[in-house]
């Protein structure tokens, strides 16, 4: 388990919340702190030692606390040099997840992930988590989590495209589900072509047959994961509307959103949907991005 940090809220809650999740899944953590040089000098100038003490205060700052707070918690930290994005990327590709900040800006106006989170995410292909600085923390979690942040009833949020959701989504979320002793949503959202809407003699029972077959699809997937989670209660939900606005709306009571990221073999980078790209802004709850062909 990695996760960056910054000395900022966004950052010390995803610490906080990935030191959790390391316990969840018994794994040690690794505490990271991407020291980059600013191209542009700042004003006023900013002394390269003096900004490498810095570096170094966050860091030391973020592990010792974990340590404090978790002392049963394998805790190790390491400051990185170069451009935040790319060497986070880096450090990640031996982690089970990577751990992000991501700010908040007001519920009217969205959230900002920020230029380095949305970076990181298309430059891995290990799961990446981006959290909020008020998100919960996962249900699972040693009683030593403030009681607070409890989130009872919660479930993993999952979007589901039966045309392009793959196995590794659909794994996270299970997997991660099955670590908090919750239930797996896996949420899909779909309308009619707008052509419809001009067919005044159209078959009222054409709907009905298209969200039958859809809702098929969609247990189809899920069909081989309830197999391999007997303890996770999984629902579907197939709603009319679009795919972004449906995961959102259960992504309000979510324990986890999960959603997926196709890879891309080329220099363009990873490709982030519309679907992603809404989650990841809008999504009060930690979101999990994971990576697939």
């Amino acid at each position: 388990m990695t996760v960056g940090v910054d000395g900022y809220p966004e950052s010390r809650a995803a610490a906080d919340w990935a030191a959790k999740e390391a316990l969840l899944r018994e794994a040690p953590l690794r505490v990271v702190h991407a020291d980059e040089w600013p191209r542009v000098p700042a004003v006023p100038p900013v002394d390269r030692e003096e900004h490498q003490r810095w570096a170094d205060t966050v860091l030391d700052e973020a592990s010792g606390e974990l340590r404090r707070r978790y002392p049963e918690l394998a805790v190790t930290a390491r400051r990185l040099t170069g451009r935040a994005a790319a060497v986070l990327a880096v450090e990640a590709a031996d982690s089970q997840m990577l751990v992000l900040g991501s700010r908040g800006r007001g519920a009217v106006e969205g959230f900002l992930v920020g230029s380095v989170g949305m970076a990181t995410v298309g430059l891995t292909d290990t799961p990446v988590v981006l959290v909020r600085p008020a998100a919960t923390f996962p249900s699972g979690a040693p009683e030593s989590r403030p009681s607070g942040n409890v989130a009872v009833g919660r479930d993993v949020v999952v979007g589901v495209d039966i045309h392009e959701t793959t196995d590794a989504v659909l794994a996270f979320a299970f997997d991660e589900a099955a670590r908090r002793g919750c239930g797996v949503r896996a949420v899909h959202g779909w309308s009619l072509p707008f052509a419809f809407s001009y067919a005044p003699g159209l078959d009222p029972g054409v709907r009905q047959e298209v969200a039958d077959g859809i809702a098929g699809a969609v247990a189809e997937r899920l069909r081989p994961w309830r197999g391999l989670y007997p303890s996770v209660k999984a629902e579907e939900r197939v709603l009319v509307g679009a795919p972004a606005e449906q995961v959102l709306h259960d992504a309000a009571d979510a324990e986890l959103v999960v959603v997926g990221r196709r890879i891309r073999r080329a220099p363009v980078g990873g490709h982030l949907g519309h679907v992603a790209h809404a989650v990841l802004h809008h999504a009060t709850a930690p979101v999990a991005v994971i990576a697939h062909d």
